[in-house]
């Protein structure tokens, strides 16, 4: 019977699952402390992370059409759809302000679980997102509203039946680790070919991509700069943290898990990867699943690879009194000063 003698034993899953992280060591944890040490280390890492995640697609044509255009109140906004990859096609929508300088800087907007694209961009209505595409328009930016897969338009025929909010994530990220992907890893290709898709633009000043994102976007948001350099400047809402204290310790969607990450890097060691370009964290001090004094402590610790490039300046945290929502207080500051 459990407990009926005096022997030391765990039968607690979490505290196995902590037991193993403390003694796992990462064997591309960041160490270096100059630019070029940085860059090489850089190098290995972003190699190691494209394998983990699965690996990319060759690119194929993008067959981009614009299939709706509508004026609206101080902008213009176009339903567009491109294709990926073989076999799987992106919807997004495009936004322009009317009163625009082009070239100019576009921010390509990834929504976290909800209603898709639509709770970005003005059309459904979920607070947690609060229209952040909508609200990049408002301060000058392009922008274009990614449907991530799973989400809105973009689930399965199972899901659209149960209603609006309901994600088809759990089965889709399944099927991407039986073929030994990733979810992450099909998301952010689809976002690396959605910045593909903005070189075709003319209005698009290529040298001023920024990428932004709420919990699942911000997901996203941070693997995708971390893969791409063409990618200036982030904001990483409502994600950034440490895997042990969130992704690990926490109940999270099965989107967010990448096999074997934890023997090679932390989420601060990752982060790394975007460094010396611009890395702008926002968190909410009552954010039940990404706890606020881990995201501090992995912003610390990712402050050093900034440091190393002589860029603090390019990485910042914006706490708020909050839940896991988009806050965007400083967010837009920075993206006029790193875009």
């Amino acid at each position: 019977m459990a407990g009926s003698r005096n022997i030391r034993r765990s039968l607690d899953s979490l505290k196995y699952s902590l037991f193993r992280y403390e003694r796992q060591g990462r064997k591309l944890a960041f160490r270096a402390e100059t630019a070029e040490g940085a860059r090489a280390w850089q190098a290995k890492l972003r190699r190691k992370l494209k394998e983990l995640l699965g690996g990319f697609p060759p690119r194929v044509p993008l067959e981009a059409e614009v299939v709706e255009r509508s004026k609206l109140d101080g902008y213009i906004r176009e339903a567009v759809y491109f294709q990926s990859r073989e076999g799987l096609w992106v919807f997004a929508y495009f936004l322009l302000p009317e009163v625009f300088q082009a070239p100019g800087p576009v921010v390509v907007c990834l929504p976290g679980h909800g209603q898709g694209a639509d709770a970005i961009v003005g059309i459904a209505e979920e607070p947690y997102q609060a229209n952040f595409a909508l609200q990049c328009v408002e301060h000058g930016f392009a922008a274009l509203a990614l449907e991530q897969l799973g989400f809105g338009c973009r689930r399965d025929e199972r899901a659209r039946k149960e209603g609006a909010g309901k994600s088809s994530c759990q089965p889709a990220a399944g099927a991407a680790l039986l073929f030994g992907e990733t979810m992450i890893g099909w998301r952010v290709w689809d976002a690396i070919r959605a910045i593909d898709y903005l070189q075709t633009r003319p209005e698009v000043d290529l040298r001023r991509i920024g990428v932004m994102g709420i919990s699942g976007g911000g997901t996203t948001t941070f693997f995708t700069a971390a893969l791409d350099r063409r990618v200036k400047a982030a904001v990483v809402s409502g994600y950034f943290n440490t895997f042990r204290d969130s992704i690990l310790s926490i109940p999270h969607c099965m989107d967010n898990y990448i096999p074997g990450i934890l023997k090679y890097a932390e989420m601060y060691d990752i982060a790394g990867l975007i460094a010396p370009r611009g890395l702008f964290v926002e968190s909410g001090t009552k954010d039940s699943i990404f706890p606020i004094e881990a995201t501090r402590f992995a912003f610390e610790q990712a402050r050093r690879v900034w440091a190393a490039f002589g860029a603090e300046d390019r990485l910042e945290l914006e706490v708020f009194e909050g839940e896991h929502q988009f806050w965007g207080k400083g967010a837009f500051k920075f993206l006029k000063r790193m875009l």
